[in-house]
Formats: C-alpha cells, structure tokens, sequence
C-alpha cells in the first residue's frame, strides 16, 4: 500500500532537475539576448545613417535625464555643446545631469526651439545642420560639427552606418545608446 509520501516523492525528484534546468535556460536566454536597442525613433543602437552625413541626425532617439542617460549618445549630445560654447570640456562624461540639462535649455532657447532640456528628434536635427563636410576616406564616411567655438570629426564607423566622434576630450568614440566609455 502506498502512502500519500511516496506517491509524490518521484515528482517532487522529477521537479528538483525540472526547476533548474528552467532557471538556467531563463538565465541563457537573458544572458545571450542583446540589449534593446535605445533609439526612440529608429529603434536603432547607435546614431546612424545613409548617404550624405548631413541629414544624418534627423532621426535620433532622445538623450535626457531619464532616457539614454549613461550612454555615448549623450556624449556625443555634450560633445556639441562643448563646440557651441554651453558646456565644459569636463562636461562631456557621457552622463546627462543638471548641468547637461541646463546647457540643453539655453542651446535649445538660442535656436527658437522647445526649451524642455531633452535633446530629442527635433534637437538632433537642428544640431546636424551644423555637420558642415561630407567626404569618403579609407572607405569612411567623414564630416565635422562646426560649432561656435570648436569643430570635431565625426565619421561612419563601418559599413553599417554607425556613428564614431571624436569626443571633446579627442578620444574616438562610438556613439552608442547602450554603451558608455567617455
């Protein structure tokens, strides 16, 4: 005769090895999936284009204090306002803080736009009027963002349209949504 205990006991051993090979699957899965990309409007990972870099900042997701915070975007974002005169050199950390918000409040305000200190669609595009060269070298794509008081290169990184800088500390630099070095 069987007791209640031992007709269970072969699925609680069947669910030990059941649960675990769940959890490390979940785990596998999670760990091997890529991280989203972070462009609100192309849904892309890093500040992109096609053809002519001039329009190239048309379409770039947002940078502000809550979205896009950490991330080479945003440096690139700081990076123009260092060459516009708004921010400091040390200013340009990758990180979108008070004092990138109120540098993007007094860009955004000089220009005629919506002073909300978000560098969204409209921001980027006004910015990218200011890529002022387009030229092919070595197979890259290069131009400048001629600001108010610096110039500094930016380039397709690879054939894919990917974005690199030349940050205000002049390092080279991807200009990723999920990534931050500068």
């Amino acid at each position: 005769m069987y007791s209640t205990v031992s007709r269970f006991r072969p699925l609680r051993r069947a669910a030990v090895p059941f649960a675990a090979a769940t959890l490390a699957l979940g785990i596998a899965a999670t760990a091997a999936t890529p991280a989203a990309a972070s462009n609100s409007y192309n849904g892309r990972a890093y500040v992109y284009g096609t053809g002519t870099m001039l329009d190239d900042l048309n379409d770039e997701g947002a940078v502000n204090t809550t979205t896009n915070r950490l991330s080479n975007a945003t440096c690139l974002w700081q990076t123009i306002l260092w060459a516009d005169g708004y921010l400091p050199r040390s200013g340009a950390d990758g990180a979108f803080g008070p004092q990138t918000r109120a540098a993007t409040v007094a860009w955004q305000r000089d220009r005629g736009l919506a002073a909300d200190g978000s560098a969204g669609k409209l921001t980027w595009g006004k910015a990218g009027k200011k890529i002022s060269f387009d030229g092919v070298s070595g197979g890259k794509r290069y131009g400048g963002y001629h600001g108010k008081n610096w110039t500094f290169m930016v380039r397709r990184a690879d054939a894919g349209g990917n974005w690199e800088f030349a940050s205000a500390n002049g390092v080279i630099e991807t200009a990723g949504y999920n990534t931050r070095t500068c």
